[in-house]
């Protein structure tokens, strides 16, 4: 089943794809402003440039006249970077104004995305905090003095929590308190971060344990299939008393050719299928010899131009955690 979009999402989604006149798909030429966010490998990326009109008297008085950007991925990203780029330019604001832009606003805009595809928007407000620091350093702007700061750096040195998508522990907290956020399926909505293996869902250190850091007491709602973002999840056996769920776990000991293929079937259909079908699209098993899983997509993910990243680190890479890390996934 396809996500249901506003018709303000569509028209900007078709628009930009088009190429019509007004839509913003695209690169500006010296851009004064660029910014990145996201990561192909992950299935969202987006680079956000912008132009202004100079104020040669006080930088900070320069406004953003056009903007365009260069997106991978989705119906709601594309649709999210149209809203930014309209937004922007029609309120003629300085750089530093646009910097109140958020997500929200953005949401607005297209008139609703669905729950799970809020992180579109959320990419667009980054990509243009990005690029306005980077007009800043152009323009010889500090930021810093304005009461501005940059996350950058803290964001690089973090300890890293979600490694499907490259997000650390400094960049999700504070994403936590800035988009206040108390579950883990909040946190996968609006940042992905969780949203690939599940692994980090309630490891040490994962997203439960900087939930509870955050707001300091309570526990976020569990994740399954029935509230849209489904973890590998298994009960541990009854000993006589309420063991908590784990998450499913490589086995210590060798698996034969017909439990490997018994447990690639499982984590396919209980995990990976689900996330798929969301997005319209899906994958059946065609054959498996030894490490190697021989699957075809289906729906929305047969004609995608992201199919090959979609093996590589969603199917693969959650075989590869899950299972045995020689897995390979080849496309029939």
């Amino acid at each position: 089943m396809g996500w249901e979009y506003s018709e303000k999402t569509k028209e900007l989604f078709m628009n930009a794809v088009q190429g019509k006149p007004g839509s913003h798909l695209g690169e500006i030429e010296n851009p004064d402003g660029v910014g990145e966010h996201g990561s192909i490998a992950c299935g969202d990326a987006l680079r956000f440039t912008f132009r202004v009109e100079r104020n040669e008297e006080d930088p900070t008085k320069d406004v953003i006249v056009a903007a365009k950007y260069l997106t991978f991925g989705c119906t709601s990203a594309i649709a999210a970077s149209e809203a930014l780029c309209c937004i922007v330019e029609s309120r003629r604001v300085t750089p530093i104004e646009a910097l109140s832009i958020t997500n929200e606003e953005i949401v607005h805009f297209l008139e609703g995305l669905p729950q799970q595809k809020i992180h579109c928007s959320v990419m667009g407000a980054e990509a243009l905090t990005a690029a306005v620091f980077d007009w800043a350093r152009r323009r010889g702007v500090a930021l810093d003095a304005l009461g501005i700061e940059s996350h950058t750096e803290e964001e690089d040195k973090g300890r890293m929590v979600c490694k499907c998508f490259g997000m650390s522990e400094p960049y999700i907290k504070r994403k936590i308190k800035e988009l206040n956020l108390h579950t883990i399926p909040e946190i996968t909505g609006a940042i992905k971060a969780g949203g690939a293996c599940g692994s980090c869902h309630h490891a040490p250190g994962g997203l439960q344990d900087l939930l509870n850091e955050v707001w300091g007491t309570g526990k976020a709602e569990p994740t399954s299939a029935a509230n849209g973002f489904p973890t590998l999840a298994m009960a541990t056996p009854n000993t006589g008393g309420n063991e908590p769920e784990k998450e499913l776990q490589a086995p210590t000991s060798p698996l034969s050719p017909y439990q490997k293929a018994k447990k690639i079937e499982q984590v396919i259909e209980s995990y990976i299928k689900p996330l798929l079908q969301k997005d319209g699209g899906s994958l059946e098993i065609v054959d498996i010899k030894d490490n190697v899983v021989y699957v075809e997509l289906s729906g929305a993910c047969a004609h995608c131009a992201g199919a090959t990243q979609t093996l590589k680190h969603l199917v693969e890479k959650s075989l590869k955690a899950h299972i045995d890390d020689a897995i390979r996934v080849v496309q029939v």
